[in-house]
């Protein structure tokens, strides 16, 4: 297929990208560049794919014109960068990605993938929640999800089909590194600092899922007969990868050998969601979960001793997407509506 991936400089998409080429499939990406400063080490021999340097919001029909796909990626992520501006979330993450599911319609591009996420459950119980779930968002980010899933849903028809895949944490290494997901955080500050730092007292469930299971999941949504994921919601992970955030830090400690463990309290943050995974693994073939927490703690270990990693790189703010964004709007580089100037 002739793909465009958006969000190709992310920390997904740099990897996504080359993993589709070597699937066999023609990819564009496309990107806006708020994230280019950050580029933690080489990635050895993978192909890049040809990108366009556009804004979501700007990209016409006309520049989605012969594609069989979109995958769709690019949008502000987490929720503390949702709550920096909460118009601006609106604006790019739900306006922009719905405007983007109509011009692919218009321009006859049949299969749209979605990247959403687990944390549209926001506060559950022990219970494990499947794709039928009530969604209870607590945030801008995860509620700008909900409405997209919802808005794609309508729009689904013979020539359209949607496919939301409502992620896991990710988690793993990226030459886009992210050091705002938990695993990676806890492993960063484990190796520069010999000590786990928790804002929380470690109750509340996260789902996880390694960047690469992940970007098999969105490769198997691609490449799936369309009544298979036409107008579907899948989670995307694994029942076994559930964990309360104390046992990702005990798992770290575990791996990084000789670290203080330091616990929070229970005040902040009160999402807590545990999720099922069954409906992802018996409806899209091919997909499976290969790698667990602690294999991936173990990778980032070996990345972090390969690369010498220090303090001042981990703590970077090409690497953490809030400080980021901050740092673009205090040096004039992008307006209040997060375009360039």
């Amino acid at each position: 297929m002739k793909v465009l991936v958006t969000g190709t400089d992310g920390y997904i998409g740099v990897v996504l990208a080359p993993a589709l080429l070597e699937r066999g499939h023609d990819v564009v990406g496309l990107d806006t560049g708020f994230f280019r400063d950050g580029w933690l080490y080489r990635a050895g021999n993978a192909k890049s794919p040809p990108c366009l340097n556009k804004d979501t919001r700007q990209v016409t029909v006309e520049d989605l014109r012969g594609f069989d796909a979109v995958v769709h990626l690019a949008e502000l992520s987490n929720d503390p960068l949702g709550q920096l501006s909460t118009d601006v979330t609106l604006d790019i993450n739900y306006k922009g990605s719905v405007g983007l599911a109509s011009k692919c319609k218009a321009a006859g591009v049949p299969r749209f993938v979605y990247s959403s996420s687990c944390s549209v459950y926001g506060v559950g119980s022990e219970e494990y929640k499947t794709e039928e779930s009530p969604t209870n968002p607590q945030t801008a980010y995860s509620n700008c999800k909900v409405l997209v899933e919802r808005a794609l849903s309508e729009m689904a028809d013979d020539g359209f089909s949607p496919t939301c895949l409502r992620n896991a944490t990710a988690y793993g290494p990226s030459p886009r590194m992210r050091f705002d997901l938990v695993l990676n955080n806890l492993c960063g500050w484990a190796w520069t600092t010999r000590q786990i730092r928790m804002t929380s007292d470690g109750t509340p469930w996260r789902p996880l899922i390694h960047v690469l299971d992940l970007c098999e999941a969105i490769a198997c949504a691609l490449e799936a007969p369309l009544d298979a994921v036409h107008n579907q919601v899948f989670n995307v992970g694994d029942n076994h990868e559930n964990y309360r955030v104390r046992e990702i830090a005990e798992i770290v400690s575990h791996v990084f050998a000789g670290c203080e463990l330091m616990l929070g309290t229970s005040q902040g943050d009160n999402r807590s969601y545990r999720v099922s995974f069954d409906r992802i693994h018996s409806k899209l073939s091919g997909f499976r979960c290969r790698r667990t927490a602690k294999e991936g703690a173990i990778e980032l270990r070996e990345l972090f001793d390969r690369i010498q990693m220090a303090r001042d790189t981990f703590e970077s703010r090409a690497f953490t997407r809030l400080r980021q964004l901050e740092y673009l709007i205090k040096t004039n580089q992008i307006d209040n509506r997060f375009f360039w100037r």
